[in-house]
């Protein structure tokens, strides 16, 4: 693949060219748009929720009459589009909890046609899981690897102290492992915690945990919509590895005001939303907070008054629109963390996302998203003893445009676009006062521009076979100022050379190819085959299981290069019973280039000379997965297995030879099951087990000094045992008014008060040190919880 040590002059030739070809781009589909038009109409618009107006993801139209019946799919931002000849047709639009909506049109010209669904109470009452897209998507569908939640779903799946979560909702699911008990980090298909790219409202949300991910940062009150790409993902995403986690926030009701929330046993939310102007704009605020600090200070407990120990996040959303072409959208998060002892220590981190957008329709049959988005991610840590006071800090900040456009025809979806990201990453700063004995220092900052263009296509080429297929073509630049070093493969500087601001350091460019195909056998069979190349180019350096607070971020430099994974994957999907029943079986493989470990005893933390600490490997995962699932009636559920195998190989490990990454587990099993037992009770359970992570246990020890020290040989040699976990929750709905409705969730987490293993600790035995004793470390039994929800 090529790679540039380049001048000004050459990146703005490359722009130049990125710029010239979107122009191209634009007005081919503009011409072709025009041209085909003169021989069809279109009739186009939006879909919305008749009660709330927020728009509706995935709904599906169909244009009936004539010798076809073209149907089409609404987009991330309720927009769709259909075409046929002049003449009369009934447009219909199916949505999983919506009655049908049907209209009869006369085509003699294109038409804009918005249309409202109303709820279908008697399937709203049902505890339903789906995806909410067309019933038989997942069969007919050439996207591969894609799983999304309904929002419903998750309101039944029972979670540690009964906060909703999305990240361990998705941890139930094929091909997702998490990151350990209790914990919201997780792997997807063998790749690492930071090879996941996770988005809100198109920001990237660098460290999606709260209290050191024993929650995470999505507010479930406050999301719309959450899809998760294991694989054949689309072009318009990119900069990860091994996943994509989509999530979308309420837009807000544009009807009328509302306000909901819960009231837990160590938090609380709370969320309202209501028109701007009635049918034109919206807005939503929702907060969350947990009160375990004040609960440890009420204990009367006088170790525990000085303890600091809280999250909040706030989720903010506003949206107007114009007129029928241009909508404009502004969103953002904030939220932090703090731990910390008075007078001993202080830690505190959190995330800020800003984002834009303007939604634009071209004509009937292009839109387009035009997107400015900031997203930061810091910490801070403080030692507040008198003879050693220091403060640490690190952050990660993105400037981020995104151009993204839909061109629509009745066997073609083509999306075609352009995005830019300047990155700065403070790896850290560390300041002292009074009589610390920690000595000031400060790593210089990186800075980095990532460049992306891509197009794709959805095309059914008949009503067996459908393909989506594209093309991304990524760079990344380092950037000035800064002092780079070179560094040989014992880790010693070579050449070290001083940069201007501004000024490139290194680029690199790749192609990635990205290949979808789906062929039903019949409208309940179908088998699917999948291809992609993904890169990377933000790395993070962390010996833990998952993402921690101070995790230590670098970019691709003339020392590093990018990650790249390129996966293929199998499947057969089945559906039965009125798609009551789904089934699927996927295989992959996925190859790992230019893998990024350390070397054993590297430094890591505040070390300016940390890219001299790195090794460099490649790795494979490969595994299937089988996924079970029943949607309808008073029983609903899924069975989840994952059987798989990820390794990794580098020449200054293991004696250059493959071994297990630390997120390999052989088995993943999850049972979930929702049981609506009346009008007004529903419960549910979920059953887990895993395979215990890799890890390396000492091989011996030694004494120096009276201190007993450990040697290691094979890296992840050994296993954690395994894990098991059942827990369960029942849910009681209060008597619904028409302006009032409430429910009463009690939670059961671990209910068999299995003691699982969260880290294993060695020493030498009391009685005997020559003899060493492995000791469990577990952090929870079981865990009763209560959460009052209300709406009103």
């Amino acid at each position: 693949m090529p790679e540039f040590h380049t001048g000004l002059t050459q990146q703005k030739i490359y722009l130049f060219m990125i710029q010239k070809t979107y122009l191209f781009l634009i007005f081919i589909f503009t011409l072709v748009s025009q041209v085909f038009a003169q021989q069809r109409f279109t009739v186009s618009g939006t879909i919305r929720d008749a009660e709330t107006g927020e728009t509706l993801i995935g709904a599906t139209a169909r244009l009936q009459g004539g010798s076809q019946s073209p149907s089409t799919s609404s987009n991330a931002y309720g927009f769709y589009s259909l075409s046929g000849n002049k003449g009369e047709y009934m447009v219909s639009v199916t949505y999983l909890g919506y009655q049908t909506f049907s209209q009869k049109i006369v085509l003699n010209s294109s038409l804009k046609l918005n249309i409202e669904l109303k709820t279908n109470k008697a399937v709203l009452d049902e505890v339903v899981i789906s995806s909410r897209d067309r019933k038989d998507e997942n069969v007919r569908s050439p996207q591969m690897g894609l799983d999304k939640l309904d929002m419903k779903t998750l309101d039944n799946v029972p979670v540690l102290f009964g906060e909703k979560d999305i990240l361990k909702t998705i941890q139930l699911l094929p091909g997702v492992k998490s990151g350990g008990e209790g914990n919201t980090g997780f792997f997807v298909r063998g790749g690492a915690a930071d090879q996941n790219l996770i988005l809100l409202d198109e920001a990237t949300v660098y460290n999606s945990s709260h209290l050191l991910s024993f929650f995470s940062t999505f507010n479930s009150d406050a999301i719309k919509d959450v899809s998760l790409y294991k694989g054949g993902m689309p072009a318009q995403y990119g900069g990860r590895l091994s996943s994509v986690l989509d999530v979308k926030m309420q837009d807000g009701n544009n009807k009328e005001f509302g306000v909901e929330g819960g009231i837990g046993l160590i938090a609380s939310r709370l969320k309202v939303e209501g028109p701007i102007v009635k049918d034109k704009g919206s807005f939503m605020i929702s907060g969350r907070r947990t009160y375990i600090d004040v609960l440890l200070k009420a204990s009367g407990d006088s170790a525990l008054n000085t303890t600091t120990l809280n999250f909040y996040d706030i989720n903010a959303k506003a949206n107007y629109k114009f007129n029928d072409k241009n909508t404009v959208y502004l969103s953002g998060y904030f939220g932090k963390d703090n731990i910390g002892i008075r007078d001993l220590f202080a830690n505190d981190w959190g995330n800020t996302t800003a984002t834009v957008r303007l939604n634009h329709v071209f004509n009937s049959r292009l839109f387009s998203n035009t997107s400015f988005i900031y997203n930061k991610y810091n910490y801070t840590i403080e030692l507040l003893d008198e003879d050693n006071n220091a403060r640490v800090s690190a952050l990660i900040r993105d400037y981020n445009f995104k151009e993204d456009l839909q061109y629509f025809s009745n066997k073609h979806i083509i999306r075609f676009g352009l995005q830019a990201t300047h990155h700065r990453i403070a790896p850290s700063d560390i300041t002292t006062s009074g009589n610390s004995s920690f000595n000031p220092s400060s790593v210089e900052n990186r800075y980095g521009v990532e460049l992306a263009g891509y197009v794709s296509d959805e095309w059914k080429v008949s009503d067996q076979f459908n393909l989506l297929y594209g093309l991304r073509v990524s760079s990344f630049s380092l950037l000035g100022p800064g002092t780079i070093n070179t560094y040989s493969a014992g880790g010693d500087i070579e050449t070290s050379t001083t940069y201007g601001k501004g000024e490139f350091v290194k680029t690199f460019v790749y192609p990635e190819p990205r290949f979808s195909a789906s062929y039903s056998i019949n409208k309940e069979n179908s088998v699917k085959a999948s291809y992609n190349r993904n890169t990377q180019n933000i790395h993070i350096l962390t010996n833990a299981n998952t993402s921690s607070p101070t995790d230590q971020y670098v970019m691709s430099s003339n020392n590093i290069a990018p990650e790249i994974a390129d996966q293929v994957a199998l499947g057969y999907f089945k559906n039965s019973s009125d798609n009551s029943f789904e089934f699927s079986a996927e295989v992959y493989y996925k190859w790992l280039q230019n893998q990024i470990d350390y070397k054993d005893g590297a430094e890591l933390t505040a070390n300016a000379n940390v890219e001299s600490e790195l090794v460099y490997g490649k790795g494979r995962a490969y595994g299937l997965e089988l996924y079970a699932k029943k949607t309808k009636g008073k029983l609903t559920g899924w069975i989840s297995y994952t059987l798989a195998k990820t390794e990794r190989q580098f020449d200054e490990i293991n004696k250059g030879n493959y071994f297990p990454a630390k997120q390999d587990r052989t088995h993943d099993l999850s049972l979930v099951g929702m049981y609506d037992l009346s009008s007004r009770w529903s419960l549910s359970a979920n059953y887990i087990y895993s395979t215990g992570n890799a890890v390396t246990f000492p091989s011996g020890k030694y004494n120096v000094g009276g201190l007993t020290t450990y040697y290691y040989t094979e890296r992840n040699a050994n296993r954690m045992p395994y894990t098991s976990r059942l827990d369960i929750s029942a849910t009681l709905k209060g008597k619904e008014t028409k302006k009032f409705s409430s429910s009463w969730n009690f939670g059961v987490y671990n209910a068999l008060n299995r003691k699982n293993p969260y880290a294993i600790q060695f020493r030498d035995k009391e009685n005997d040190p020559s003899r060493t004793e492995a000791v469990q470390v577990s952090l929870f039994g079981i865990i009763p919880s209560v959460t009052w929800n209300f709406k009103f």
